[in-house]
């Protein structure tokens, strides 16, 4: 029987039930995709991040419930969490290597933890009908797309009241994020909404700020913003860009931990 560390961990939030939850598993050694994707089907999260360590820093990779996905931003906190917490690690910033985006940093200052992302810029397009239809909006600012759609709303009351047709967007084959100026605690807020995963809809998306952060720097003529994303559930981001790179902040605590028992 081989037994591997287990943590449920609130991302994005310094406080349980908020932000957006992750599993996190640190492994001696990779093993097979095949036993990865049970483990992340077992544990029913949107995301579990599995990551060993090498001479240089931790090789992370991430999963959902249908299998590997190239980034992720709120299991990234996560990892970064555990090791800054449970493994004993000294430093400052850890240093992740993954296959799908390079390597990706996390920096900790105080109870704060920064992630070093890619920025994304989203092109404008004409947004298919289905997209409007689903989402049950006539009126809106702009739609661009980069990985994802982004939909530009006038007001953080508009975000609020959204009951989108999560299953009519599963045609799109995006997941779609709707966004808006936010009324005055926060520069701009947003909602993730993922037709065809595990996930209706994302509490905190940390990826999807590599597209927000870039967008909102240049209509709101600033590069550092605090940012807030979620409806009943969700967490506070502190977003900066610098460079082709977004840094997004944020705070995590740890909800559950335990051993995984694989026989």
């Amino acid at each position: 029987m081989q037994e591997i560390d287990f943590y449920l961990v609130d991302a994005f939030s310094c406080t349980t039930f908020g932000g957006n939850a992750a599993a996190v598993c640190p492994l001696e050694e990779w093993l097979p995709d095949e036993t990865l994707l049970k483990m992340a089907k077992q544990h029913n999260q949107s995301e579990t991040a599995f990551f060993i360590v090498k001479d240089n820093g931790f090789e992370l990779r991430w999963f959902t419930s249908l299998g590997e996905i190239n980034l992720c931003g709120h299991a990234t906190l996560a990892a970064a969490h555990v090791i800054f917490e449970h493994l004993n690690y000294a430093g400052s910033i850890i240093h992740f290597a993954t296959r799908f985006v390079g390597p990706l940093t996390v920096t900790r200052s105080g109870e704060w933890m920064t992630l070093d992302f890619p920025a994304w810029h989203a092109e404008p397009v004409t947004p298919p009908p289905l997209l409007l239809e689903a989402l049950g909006i006539t009126a809106f600012r702009e739609v661009r797309l980069a990985r994802d759609y982004l939909v530009v709303m006038d007001n953080q009351q508009q975000i609020a009241a959204l009951q989108p047709d999560i299953n009519a967007m599963i045609p799109l084959g995006k997941m779609v994020c709707v966004t808006a100026p936010g009324d005055g605690e926060y520069d701009f807020v947003s909602r993730v909404f993922c037709p065809g995963d595990a996930v209706p809809e994302d509490p905190v998306t940390g990826s999807t700020h590599s597209m927000l952060i870039p967008y909102w720097a240049e209509k709101l003529q600033k590069t550092r913003m605090l940012a807030h994303q979620g409806a009943e559930r969700g967490g506070d981001l502190r977003c900066r860009l610098e460079g082709g790179r977004v840094y997004i902040g944020g705070q995590a605590t740890t909800y559950l931990v335990g051993k995984v028992l694989l026989r």
